[in-house]
């Protein structure tokens, strides 16, 4: 098949052609929970997946993002997360870290035809398929991508009055946690504990709550989990602001987390349904 045959391939035949490769595999069993567990392992072996179910609807932007990738514009101005978040990180981090994995996951896609009709959510969900010589930036940059895209909506500008768990959220994270104050330390563990580079989430999972960390711009839409809340412990996310102070850093971050758009996101992931990373 040519190039531009290829490159008019439906979505779904683009589903069907990469499904074939693991209808036959054998089915594996949801990710542990952990309750601010240090990292979070991706499944030994591929699941047995309809092709047509691929791509199931998720939080954050991972469905939306549709290729060629581009980059997202900020929610909020560079400064607007002062002093919790500096604004020459956040427009380095935005413009610079998050444009790199853009500009290389595109690169990396571009030469698989039968990759381009896929979203970042189809991607990362079904890593087994991608073939081999591209996988692993696949995983690291559409990870980086989808991440990053997630992240930023979950950001809001710090307020005298700031914002608090409500609604369905709040009552599960009481249920799962036993408190608000019990999530945010075993969260604030998750994200000390992730040895050198990666994120801290909640995360719906296995029909509950739970805290993981995973390293590196792994994604939990590859280990069948749907996010909630992310935080990016890069150091590229704090350094210029906190140096190796993580902690503080991970502290900040409480002020200025948007929890409507966290309600939003699970809301959206009991449901299956996408948010476009976005509350109106």
């Amino acid at each position: 098949m040519s190039p531009n045959t290829a490159q008019r391939m439906s979505r779904r035949s683009a589903l069907k052609t990469l499904g074939a490769t693991l209808l036959a595999a054998s089915s594996v069993g949801g990710l542990s929970r952990l309750a601010a567990a240090p990292d979070a392992k991706a499944p030994s072996s591929p699941a047995a997946i309809d092709p047509h179910k691929w791509g199931a609807p998720s939080t954050g932007d991972a469905t939306t993002l549709t290729q060629p990738f581009v980059l997202p514009p900020l929610p909020f101005a560079p400064d607007a997360l002062e002093p919790s978040i500096g604004a020459r990180t956040m427009s380095i981090h935005h413009g610079k870290h998050h444009q790199a994995y853009i500009t290389n996951a595109n690169t990396a896609l571009k030469s698989h035809p039968q990759l381009l009709s896929l979203s970042a959510a189809q991607l990362l969900q079904n890593l087994d398929a991608i073939p081999e010589e591209i996988r692993t930036a696949v995983r690291n940059n559409v990870g980086g991508h989808a991440n990053h895209s997630f992240f930023w909506p979950l950001l809001t500008a710090p307020s005298p009055s700031p914002g608090h768990a409500h609604g369905a959220l709040r009552t599960a994270i009481v249920e799962t946690f036993g408190s608000l104050d019990a999530f945010i330390a075993g969260f604030n563990q998750a994200a000390a504990s992730r040895f050198g580079s990666g994120w801290a989430w909640l995360v719906w999972q296995d029909g509950r709550l739970a805290i993981i960390s995973t390293a590196n711009q792994d994604s939990p839409l590859s280990l069948g989990a749907r996010p909630v809340i992310g935080l990016d412990v890069w150091e590229h996310a704090y350094y210029l602001d906190y140096q190796n102070r993580r902690a503080d850093y991970t502290k900040a971050f409480w002020a200025v987390l948007n929890w409507s758009q966290a309600e939003a996101n699970y809301t959206a992931a009991i449901g299956g349904q996408d948010t476009g990373g976005r509350v109106s």
